[in-house]
Order: C-alpha cells, then sequence, then structure tokens
C-alpha cells in the first residue's frame, strides 16, 4: 500500500530563560530544528507505564545514545508517521527524554526520510499524567523558562512510502514460481 502524506506540529523557536535572556532555537537545512529535551524527575519504571499506557512498543532494532536507558519506545501515528522516544539517564535522579516523529520503520523510507525532533507531544503527555517537566537546551545548557513563539513544521514524504513486508511476500512468491517452472522444465 501506498501512502504520501504530511504530518504538522509546532516547536519552540524562541525560549525566555531564567536569567531573562532570549535564545532563539537553531535551524539548519540539512538537520532542522536542534535538538530540545524534556527533562523529568520520575521512576523509570513509572515512566515506562505511562509509555506503555500511551501504546508505545519497544524498538527492536535503533542506534542507541549514551547513557540511554533500555529500548527505544515508538507510537504509531497517522500512517505512515511514529512518534519515536528515547529515555537517557542524566543522573541525579533526573531522565531526559529524546522524542522525533519519522516515516514509520514499516516503509523502505524509513532508511532515509526526513525525521524532527517533537517536544509538545511528549509535554502534552507529561500533562495528562501531571509530570512534571522542564525543556532543556543541551547547546546552551539552560532551561526553558518560558517558550515566546513557535516554528510551523511540515513532514512530507515527498514521494509515496512502500510497506516492506507485503513487498517480502510477493518476492518470495515470485520466485517460487520461477523456481517450480525451472524445475519442471529441466
Amino acid at each position: 500500500m501506498f501512502y504520501q502524506m504530511e504530518y504538522l506540529t509546532k516547536y519552540p523557536k524562541t525560549m525566555y530563560l531564567p536569567n531573562g535572556l532570549v535564545e532563539k532555537i537553531q535551524t539548519d537545512t540539512k538537520n532542522g530544528v536542534e535538538q530540545l529535551t524534556l527533562i523529568v524527575k520520575k521512576n523509570i519504571d513509572d515512566l515506562l507505564k505511562i509509555f506503555v499506557n500511551e501504546g508505545f512498543t519497544k524498538v527492536k532494532f535503533e542506534h542507541k545514545k549514551p547513557f540511554q536507558i533500555g529500548n527505544g519506545l515508538s507510537l504509531k501515528l497517522n500512517k505512515p508517521w511514529e512518534l519515536h522516544v528515547r529515555l537517557v539517564d542524566m543522573k541525579k535522579g533526573l531522565i531526559a527524554i529524546y522524542a522525533e516523529v519519522e516515516v514509520s520503520r514499516d516503509y523502505l523510507q524509513h532508511l532515509f526520510s526526513q525525521r524532527t525532533p517533537v517536544i509538545y507531544e511528549i509535554a502534552n503527555l507529561m500533562k495528562k499524567y501531571e509530570v512534571d517537566y522542564k525543556i532543556w537546551n543541551n547547546r546552551i545548557r539552560k532551561y526553558a523558562h518560558k517558550i515566546l513563539d513557535n516554528y510551523k513544521i511540515k513532514l512530507d514524504t515527498q514521494i509515496p512510502v512502500f510497506a516492506w513486508k507485503p513487498m517480502i511476500f510477493v518476492i518470495s512468491t515470485v520466485g517460487i514460481i520461477y523456481l517450480w517452472k525451472y524445475i519442471h522444465t529441466v
């Protein structure tokens, strides 16, 4: 099945810092927006229960971040998108939550498609479960005191995405037919 859809989100653009300074989130054409992180002070088991209750499942194959706790988690969104979350131990009882939206692993385009960090999707989830959080900018090594405005981000698959599992079935079936035909003509 082919899907060509877009994913719309917003992402902090300008942050007001506790010291009264204003900081703009950096962007570039290659990497998109810089990664912001949600920092929570929560027991890892309780945090994992929240994600599982919301339908997240463990990711089997991924590039792990340094100090990552276990496997990443993913949640299927509107086809073909998924939300990928990694939990990282920050010591002192703090856990960093890295999140991004990407084309699902069910599609070939997952390997080379555009992905973007997200923050509000996870912030809303933390609010729902009454988990206090702060938004951390690692580049400037400070928490955001307040978000002043946002980028509007649109992810687009550019070309239709291809589910790889049905392709394996079709290729296998065609291969078996040709093998059968070859064996019977020899």
